[in-house]
C-alpha cells in the first residue's frame, strides 16, 4: 500500500481532501507578484497573500502538492544535492493549510492520523517536537494524541536571539509568525544520529518529516508580538522523505522516481556502478530543470535563468565525469514524466521546449568550455609564479560555467596550484548577494492595507454611482481631503478597472455637487479599487456618494489591444506551435506589448502569416462572450490561463467564436471587428527563449501605416523613384557602392605597394635581419595589413612595426617572416608596444595586431622596440 511516490501524493490530497480541504493545484516554480522570492520554495508561498489577508478565497481549509525548488537566495541546497541523502534542488511540499479555521488541536490530530492510521507508521518510531514556551500544543500531544512525555521534546531559542528557534516560524522580520510542531521518524539504531536538541541531532537517524505551523502572532517592527485576529495553520511535508519511510529505504536517491531516473541515466551512458553520486546528481537536476523550463524561466546570464543554467551545467558537467560524449540530458525527459505521475501534467504539455531547452544549453556549454579553457591557457601562459588566484578561478566559473575542478585539473598538468582559499572567499561573496537578493526583506505591516471590498461594475457601465469608503493621503488613513492633495479614494462600487492582467489601470474623474477628483491611475489593493489622483477644487469627505466617470475613449482604445492580445496569443500558437504561451504582456490605450516562449527570432514570413490571421480574425467580427464558471469546468473547455496571473476558484472566461478561449478579468470590446486593424511594429527577443512582439490597432494602425507611407515617399524622392520602383533603384545604387568600394581597396593596395618600396629601404640591420620599425602618417588602419604583407614580401626575410596615431587612438602592427618565429613573436611583441600606449593585443606567431588609446606615447614605445629585439636576437 503507498508504495509508489504517485500513490502517496494521491493519498495524502485525498485524506485532507475528505477532511474538507480544497484540494488546490500546485503553483508555477515563479512565484506570482513576489520580488522577495527566486522561486517557490514552500507550500505555503501560493497563499501568503490570504496569510496576510490581503487576499480571499472560498476556501478556509486547503491542500497541495507543491513543487518546490532550493537552489538560490536564502535557501540553497545546490552544492549538498547528490551527497547527502536528502538534499535536492527540487521536491514536492505536501501541505494542509487553515486560513483562520482550525488551530492546533485539529492540525494535530490530522498529521498524526495520516501518519498512524491512513500510512500505519508505527507510532514508537515517532518523536515529536515543540516550541519550548508552547504548553498547549505540549497538553494536545501528550494528553489527547498520547505521545508519551518522554517522546515529546521541547525546543527553544537555539539561534542566538529571541524567537529564533528551530521551532518558531516567521514569515520574515516582519509579519505572521508563531511556533512550531516538528514530527522525526527514527529510522533505526543501525544509523548514527540523535533526537532533536542532543549533540548527534545532525545524524541521520531521526529525520524531520512533518512541521505544523501555528501562525498566531503578527511580529511588528520593534520585535513586539501582537495576536492574530485569526490564528492559522501553515504545514509541509516532504514528499521524498515520506517516500522513502514508506519504501523501506533509508535515502531519498532509493524511492522509485530517483531510481527509475538513475537507471535510465546508466543505460543513457553506459555505466555499470549504479552508487556513482554523479548519477543522484543527474537525477535530482534533471528535476528542477524540465520544471523550471515548463514553469516559463529559460538559461540566461541573470536572475533564476542564470540560477537555471548553473543547474544544467553542473549535471552535464557530472554526465562528463561518467565518460557522455554526446548530448544526453535531454533524453531523460520521457522518463521523468512517466515518473512524476499526476503532477507532471505541465510538463507532459511543454516536453517539446524543454527537450529543445536543454539539448541547446548543453550544446552551447560544450561551446563555452572551449571558450574557457582559452582563457585559461592565456592566464597560465602570463602566470608569474605556481599559484593561479582565486579571482581567476572563480571568474572562469562564474563567467563560462567552468568547473573549478577542471580548471585544477588543467593546472595540474603544468604544476600550478591554485589558490582555493581566494575562491571559496569570491564565492562565499556571491552567495551572500544572492542570500540578499533572496531573503524576505518586506515589512509587511508598512504596506498599504485596505480592508474594503469594492464591486466592479465597468464591463458594462462606464459611468456609475459610488460611496467613498476610504481615503488614503501619503499612505495614511484620513477622512477628509482638501483641493490641491494627492490621494488614494476607494469606492464601494466602481466602473474604473485596476490594473491586472497587463491591462493598465483606468483614468477618469469622480465628481460631485461640481467637484472633481482626478483620476490619474487605478490600482487593485487586495479586494478593494484604489483611485490616485489629486483633488482640484472644494473637499471631499468619508462617506459621500460620487459619480465615477471612466474616460471612455482611453478605457476603449485600450480594449481594442487587449482583445487583440487574446487573437495574437492564438495565432502564435497555431502557427508556430503550442509550446508558444504567454510570458508577460503590456496593454495601454497607445499600444500593445506580448511576450511569449519561443526559441527564435520568429520569420518574417511567419511574422506576416500571423499579422494575416490575427486581421482574418478581425474581419470575421466574433462576438466576444464572457462567462463566470468554476477553474476546472474552464480548463475541461480548454481555457488558457495567464502567465503570472493567480486565479480564484470562479473565474471569467472570455472567447472569440472559435478562434481564442481564455480566463481573463480584463475589459473587452464587444466584436472582433471594432479593433478595425492589427498592425505589428517590432519583434525581438528579450531573454533566452523568450520573445516580444509589439503592435498597434485601430486608428493607431492607420496612424503607423501613413507614417511609413510618407517615410517610403521620402526615400523614393532621394533615389528619384516612385515608392513603386524604391527596392530596384535602392539596390542599383548598393550594387554602385559595392563597386566603388572595390575600386577604392584596388588603389589603396597599389598604394600600399608603392609605399612599400620607399620603406623597405629604410630597414635597419639587427645581428644580420633586417628590422624596420615605422610611425606612419596618412595611412588608414584598414590598410596596415596589406602594407605590411608587401613589406614582408620585399624583406624576404626580416620583421616589421608599423603604427599609426590617430585621434586618442593608436593602431599597431607586427609581422615576422616565418623562418624568424622561433626567435621571435609577433603576438609577444606586440603586447610589449600596446602596453605603453593604453592598449593590449595579439595574434598568431607571423602576424599581430593591437590598439590603445594613448597616441602622444606611441613614439616612445616604438623607441623601445630596438633594443627589445636587440636583446632576443643577441
Amino acid at each position: 500500500m503507498y508504495q509508489t511516490t504517485a500513490a502517496l501524493r494521491t493519498a495524502f490530497l485525498e485524506y485532507f481532501g475528505k477532511n474538507e480541504h480544497q484540494v488546490v493545484d500546485s503553483s508555477s516554480l515563479v512565484p506570482v507578484n513576489d520580488p522577495t522570492l527566486l522561486f517557490t520554495n514552500a507550500g505555503m508561498n501560493q497563499f501568503k497573500d490570504v496569510f496576510l489577508g490581503e487576499d480571499k478565497r472560498s476556501y478556509t481549509r486547503a491542500t497541495s502538492s507543491q513543487r518546490c525548488v532550493r537552489a538560490g537566495g536564502k535557501h540553497n541546497d545546490l552544492d549538498n544535492v547528490g551527497y547527502t541523502a536528502r538534499h535536492h534542488t527540487f521536491f514536492e511540499m505536501l501541505g494542509n493549510f487553515s486560513f483562520g479555521d482550525y488551530f492546533k488541536r485539529e492540525a494535530i490530530g490530522f498529521a498524526w492520523n495520516f501518519l498512524t492510521q491512513e500510512l500505519k507508521i508505527p507510532k514508537e518510531r515517532l518523536c515529536v517536537t515543540i516550541y519550548e514556551t508552547d504548553d498547549e500544543a505540549y497538553d494536545i500531544w501528550t494528553k489527547e494524541i498520547g505521545v508519551p512525555a518522554e517522546n515529546l521534546i521541547r525546543i527553544g531559542d537555539n539561534k542566538g536571539a529571541p524567537y529564533a528557534s528551530d521551532n518558531f516560524w516567521q514569515m520574515g522580520d516582519t509579519g505572521p509568525c508563531g511556533p512550531c510542531s516538528e514530527i522525526f521518524y527514527d529510522h533505526g539504531d543501525h544509523i548514527w544520529g540523535g533526537r532533536p536538541g542532543t549533540p548527534e541531532e545532525d545524524g541521520d537517524r531521526f529525520i524531520e518529516i512533518w512541521n505544523i505551523v501555528f501562525m498566531q502572532y503578527n511580529r511588528q517592527a520593534n520585535g513586539d508580538m501582537l495576536p492574530l485576529p485569526k490564528p492559522s495553520v501553515d504545514t509541509g511535508m516532504g514528499i521524498e522523505r515520506i517516500a522513502a519511510i514508506m519504501q523501506g529505504v533509508h535515502s531519498n536517491y532509493e524511492i522509485d522516481i530517483f531510481q527509475a531516473l538513475i537507471k535510465k541515466t546508466a543505460e543513457i551512458l553506459g555505466v555499470t556502478d549504479l552508487e556513482n553520486k554523479s548519477l543522484r546528481v543527474i537525477s535530482d537536476h534533471i528535476r528542477s530543470c524540465a520544471f523550471l523550463i515548463a514553469d516559463g524561466v529559460m538559461p540566461s546570464n541573470e536572475g533564476r535563468g542564470y540560477v537555471l543554467r548553473r543547474i544544467i551545467r553542473r549535471a552535464v558537467r557530472h554526465g562528463n565525469k561518467l565518460g557522455a560524449t554526446d548530448s544526453f540530458f535531454y533524453k531523460l525527459v520521457p522518463t521523468l514524466i512517466e515518473v512524476m505521475g499526476d503532477a507532471a501534467k505541465g510538463l507532459v504539455e511543454t516536453q517539446a521546449i524543454v527537450e529543445k531547452s536543454l539539448k541547446a544549453e548543453e550544446e552551447q556549454f560544450a561551446r563555452t568550455l572551449e571558450r574557457g579553457l582559452g582563457m585559461l591557457d592565456a592566464a597560465l601562459n602570463t602566470l608569474k609564479g605556481e599559484i593561479l588566484d582565486g579571482e581567476t578561478a572563480f571568474k572562469l566559473y562564474d563567467t563560462y560555467g567552468f568547473p573549478v575542478d577542471l580548471t585544477a585539473d588543467v593546472c595540474r598538468e603544468r604544476n600550478i596550484t591554485v589558490d582555493e582559499a581566494g575562491f571559496e572567499a569570491a564565492m562565499a561573496e556571491q552567495r551572500r548577494r544572492a542570500q540578499a537578493a533572496g531573503q524576505f526583506d518586506t515589512d509587511y505591516n508598512e504596506s498599504l492595507k485596505i480592508d474594503e471590498e469594492s464591486t466592479f461594475s465597468g464591463y458594462t457601465d462606464l459611468v456609475a454611482n459610488g460611496k467613498i469608503t476610504a481615503i488614503y493621503k501619503a499612505g495614511e488613513p484620513v477622512t477628509e481631503i482638501t483641493a490641491g492633495e494627492d490621494a488614494v479614494i476607494i469606492l464601494d462600487t466602481t466602473p474604473f478597472y485596476g490594473e491586472s492582467g497587463g491591462q493598465c489601470g483606468d483614468s477618469g474623474i469622480l465628481s460631485v455637487d461640481g467637484i472633481e477628483f482626478v483620476v490619474k491611475d487605478t490600482q487593485k489593493y487586495g479586494q478593494a479599487v484604489g483611485h490616485l489622483g489629486a483633488l482640484k477644487g472644494g473637499s471631499l469627505k468619508l462617506g459621500q456618494d460620487v459619480v465615477a466617470s471612466v474616460n471612455k475613449q482611453l478605457r476603449h482604445r485600450t480594449e481594442l489591444n487587449h482583445s487583440v492580445t487574446h487573437l495574437l496569443h492564438a495565432a502564435l500558437r497555431q502557427l508556430l506551435g503550442t509550446h508558444v504561451t504567454q510570458k508577460g504582456s503590456l496593454v495601454d490605450p497607445e499600444r500593445l506589448r506580448f511576450d511569449f516562449s519561443h526559441f527564435e527570432a520568429v520569420k518574417p514570413e511567419e511574422l506576416k502569416a500571423v499579422e494575416d490571421l490575427v486581421n482574418t480574425q478581425i474581419r470575421r467580427n466574433h462576438e466576444l462572450s464572457a462567462q463566470v464558471m468554476s477553474i476546472d469546468a474552464a480548463k475541461e473547455q480548454g481555457a488558457m490561463a495567464l502567465f503570472g496571473e493567480k486565479y480564484s476558484d470562479e473565474v471569467r472566461v472570455v472567447t472569440m467564436g472559435d478562434f481564442s478561449i481564455e480566463l481573463c478579468g480584463g475589459t473587452h470590446v464587444g466584436r472582433t471587428g471594432d479593433i478595425g486593424l492589427f498592425k505589428l511594429t517590432s519583434e525581438g527577443g528579450i531573454a533566452a527563449g523568450v520573445r516580444r512582439i509589439e503592435a498597434v490597432t485601430g486608428a493607431a494602425a492607420m496612424e503607423f501605416i501613413a507614417a511609413q507611407k510618407t517615410e517610403l515617399d521620402k526615400a523614393a524622392k532621394l533615389l528619384k523613384a516612385d515608392s513603386n520602383s524604391v527596392v530596384t533603384k535602392l539596390k542599383a545604387q548598393l550594387d554602385r557602392t559595392k563597386q566603388l568600394e572595390k575600386e577604392l581597396s584596388q588603389l589603396k593596395d597599389k598604394l600600399a605597394a608603392a609605399t612599400s618600396a620607399d620603406l623597405a629601404g629604410d630597414a635597419q640591420d639587427v645581428n644580420g635581419i633586417k628590422v624596420l620599425i615605422k610611425k606612419l602618417d596618412g595611412v588608414e588602419p584598414g590598410a596596415l595589413r596589406g602594407l605590411l604583407d608587401e613589406l614582408k614580401q620585399k624583406l624576404g626575410s626580416g620583421i616589421v612595426v608599423l603604427g599609426i596615431a590617430g585621434d586618442a587612438k593608436v593602431n599597431l602592427i607586427v609581422g615576422v617572416t616565418k623562418d624568424l618565429t622561433a626567435k621571435v613573436k609577433a603576438g609577444e611583441l606586440v603586447a610589449s608596444i600596446a602596453s605603453k600606449v593604453g592598449g593590449k593585443g595579439g595574434g598568431r606567431p607571423d602576424m599581430a595586431q593591437a590598439g590603445g588609446n594613448q597616441p602622444e606615447n606611441l613614439d616612445g614605445a616604438l623607441s623601445e622596440v630596438l633594443p627589445w629585439l636587440q636583446e632576443r636576437l643577441g
